[in-house]
């Protein structure tokens, strides 16, 4: 682990070089889509690099990295897909790390339906419940994991729709063709407040942590994508992320 910090250490060492400006290409879970958004601006008027973001599942953008995608950063909605990158040969040692810690919400449009979720999930007076596809999206597996510990899974399943990622979730939801969705925390909060609607915050002891990693993908040999690491380690990136609702890791 510590020869993995010290490369890390002389990567980012290596940025405090001059430079040109450089684009970087930025593969993003879509739970960290105004987040991400955020912290790139700032960024890009600190450094004058430009930030490429492309926005999407964890699952889709994990296969389209192994086929050879031109990204040059990954930020994952979990762990598990850039620890199979790293092993698998993908990354550069010692990049990755958990830049954010997801909450679960229960959220509808309308702000008058959620008084208790668990009650309302129970009770059923709803047509359909939206969930990120679990297959691609690490908050769908969250949801359908809060549903289990509940033991509201089968009197809820003929209720799911599906969203393919996080953000078609949250549209499901925002549109009207679903009353309820379990959506990320960071979808209906800035500065700490709930933005619209109405929400149930999921207990976090019905689903086990949603830690995000991020990892410096192999073949990129840019100075700005490892600087554009180092910002989202800085105090002004983590009171961006925070904001959002995300927890943050104890160490960086």
């Amino acid at each position: 682990m510590r020869v993995c910090q010290l490369v890390l250490c002389l990567l980012f060492a290596l940025t405090g070089l001059p430079a040109a400006a450089e684009d970087v290409r930025v593969a993003v879970a879509s739970n960290f889509t105004p987040a991400m958004k955020e912290i790139a601006a700032e960024f890009e008027k600190s450094t004058g690099h430009r930030v490429i973001l492309s926005f999407g599942s964890s699952g889709k953008f994990y296969a389209q990295i192994k086929n050879g995608a031109p990204f040059q950063l990954f930020f994952s909605a979990d762990t598990a897909k850039p620890e199979a990158l790293e092993r698998e040969g993908f990354t550069v040692p010692g990049s990755r790390f958990t830049y954010a810690i997801g909450g679960l919400v229960l959220w509808s449009a309308s702000p008058d339906l959620l008084s208790d979720g668990i009650s309302v999930l129970r009770e059923g007076t709803y047509n359909r419940l939206a969930l990120a596809n679990s297959k691609l999206a690490p908050y769908g597996v969250a949801a359908e994991e809060v549903l289990h510990n509940l033991g509201l899974q089968k009197s809820t399943q003929a209720k799911w729709v599906r969203g393919e990622n996080i953000a078609q979730t949250y549209q499901f939801v925002a549109s009207g063709n679903a009353e309820l969705g379990f959506v990320a925390l960071s979808q209906v909060m800035h500065n700490g407040r709930i933005d619209t609607g109405a929400t149930w915050i999921v207990p976090s002891h019905l689903y086990h942590p949603i830690r995000q990693d991020a990892v410096l993908l192999s073949g990129s040999n840019s100075a700005a994508a490892a600087t554009f690491l180092r910002f989202v380690r800085g105090d002004k990136a983590r009171a961006i992320i925070r904001s959002y609702g995300y927890r943050l890791p104890e160490s960086r």
